[in-house]
C-alpha cells in the first residue's frame, strides 16, 4: 500500500465518521447530546478538509472545472421550480 492509497483510505474513513456524527446529531434525544455530536461533526469535517487539501496538494485528488454555461443551466433549472428535482 502506497501513501496515496493510505490517504484515500483515511479520507474514506473520515467521511464515514462525519456521516455517523451527522446522524447522531439528527437523532439525538437531548440538547447536550445534540451539541456533543455537532461539535464532533465540526471537528471531523475540519479533519476531512485537511486530508483533502493534503491530497489535492500532492495531485492525488483532482477536481474538474465545470463550464459556466452548465452551472447557469442548472441554476435556471432549479430556481424556476424549487419542487422539481
Amino acid at each position: 500500500m502506497n501513501d496515496r492509497d493510505l490517504m484515500e483510505n483515511i479520507l474514506l474513513l473520515e467521511k464515514g465518521v462525519c456521516d455517523l456524527y451527522m446522524h447522531g446529531a439528527i437523532e439525538s434525544s437531548s440538547s447536550d447530546v445534540h451539541q456533543t455530536f455537532s461539535q464532533s461533526l465540526n471537528t471531523a469535517l475540519n479533519i476531512q478538509d485537511q486530508i483533502y487539501n493534503c491530497m489535492q496538494a500532492k495531485g492525488w485528488y483532482q477536481t474538474q472545472q465545470v463550464d459556466q454555461s452548465k452551472i447557469n443551466s442548472l441554476k435556471m433549472k432549479f430556481s424556476s421550480n424549487p419542487n422539481q428535482q
